[in-house]
């Protein structure tokens, strides 16, 4: 015979069970529902390449099939032959030492007096009030626009060159490094002042650590404004360099030199901008951001 305590704990033990199936029930869509992820996604390999690919699928089919007229643009064939004319002449291997050179001049002294101005500036008011104006009124003039000055300055040769291409390079790595240097946290600095740091630890163990990415990013647009520069000057009464090749390609009506000359050009900027980037992903790799 059944006691009234069985039947209370049978009547207990079916709520109980009852409440629980809800449970399971109410949570079993929560836990097979898959977190929805926000980024962009996973990183496509050789992902950068598809688009200069696409372009030159669209050049060859053009020019093969005649849509495109040869004297306005050389077909790809007829560019590949001049460049294996200009490298068997040498003119090719002449002319890019030469542009190489005045290049990486310019650039490293660029980066050398834009770093140094920014950490000044960023880390002292008085070096702040003598050096941004300047540097801003120089923002606002095109560099290119200053090349008439420079001749009447420097004349033709390479001092001209090489500071049209400095002055290109100051403004970038200026911008983003002082940028970056007045964006550290405070919090970093209360942490120095407790620690009783040197000006020289808190100046390499936290400030040019921190305004890291922002310099990273000042050397990406200071070496495209580098090649964009070089382009320019050496086609102003210039005797060699790739500029040269293409403005004297130019006056004989070569489309196929130019678009040599083009395509090296694109060459460089492409390299030394993978270049860079491969640096700012082994520097930064601590860093988690939204391109992870």
């Amino acid at each position: 015979m059944a006691t009234t305590w069985d039947a209370d704990n049978v009547k207990t033990s079916r709520i109980s069970s009852r409440g629980s199936a809800g449970v399971t029930a109410s949570t079993k869509p929560a836990v097979s529902r898959a977190r929805r992820r926000l980024g962009p996604g996973r990183e496509i390999p050789f992902g950068l390449q598809i688009g200069p690919a696409l372009l030159v699928l669209a050049w060859v089919a053009g020019s093969a099939l005649g849509w495109i007229d040869p004297r306005i643009l050389s077909a790809p064939w007829t560019v590949v032959e001049a460049f294996g004319r200009l490298i068997a002449e040498g003119r090719l291997q002449d002319n890019f030492v030469t542009s190489a050179t005045r290049a990486l001049l310019g650039l490293s002294i660029g980066l050398v007096i834009g770093t140094a101005l920014a950490v000044i500036a960023g880390l002292s008011r008085i070096g702040e009030a003598l050096i941004d104006g300047p540097i801003q009124i120089k923002r606002a003039i095109p560099t290119l626009a200053l090349i008439p000055l420079f001749i009447l300055w420097f004349g033709i040769g390479e001092g001209m060159k090489v500071t049209t291409i400095v002055l290109a390079v100051i403004i970038p790595i200026y911008i983003h490094t002082h940028n970056a240097l007045r964006s550290i946290d405070s919090r970093y600095v209360e942490l120095a002042e407790t620690l009783r740091m040197s000006q020289k630890d808190f100046i390499f163990q936290v400030v040019l650590p921190g305004a890291l990415p922002g310099f990273l990013l000042g050397l990406r647009f200071a070496v495209t404004l580098c090649w964009v520069s070089l382009v320019v000057v050496e086609q102003i009464n210039s005797t060699s360099g790739l500029g040269y090749m293409i403005d004297l390609a130019r006056t004989y009506g070569q489309t196929d030199v130019i678009l040599v000359g083009l395509v090296v050009y694109v060459l460089l900027g492409l390299v030394s901008d993978g270049l860079v980037r491969l640096l700012e992903r082994r520097v930064l790799s601590w860093r988690r951001t939204l391109a992870n």
